[in-house]
């Protein structure tokens, strides 16, 4: 027998709102082109090109998913619909960027 306890869910902001809208209003926004967060990868293609911003290497359209989209501001959140806060990393350089701050972490704390 499980004897663990369960955490309570913990409530998003928009829980316990009622917009008013019913499942299905929701869900045929979601859908939508635009009308979702994550679309906001397949506009920074469209804007930058299938180019990586850092090492300058081309994608064909076939290997775009090579190519991923890094927030210059480190806010994953902040999506600004002209991409001024994107720019499109090859998932090698992408690493390398997020790699470099965990090493400055690394070199700060031991020297310390």
């Amino acid at each position: 027998m499980n004897t663990r306890r369960r955490r309570p869910l913990r409530k998003s902001p928009q829980q316990g709102k009622d917009s008013g809208k019913s499942v299905e209003e929701i869900v045929r926004e979601l859908r939508q082109p635009g009308g979702s967060a994550v679309n906001y990868r397949e506009l920074s293609l469209r804007i930058n090109g299938l180019i990586c911003a850092k090492c300058g290497r081309e994608f064909e359209y076939k290997d775009r998913r090579l190519l991923t989209v890094h927030h210059k501001d480190g806010n994953h959140l902040n999506n600004p619909p002209d991409g001024a806060n994107w720019e499109n990393l090859c998932v090698y350089c992408h690493e390398d960027e997020h790699s470099r701050g965990l090493l400055s972490d690394f070199l700060k704390k031991k020297d310390t």
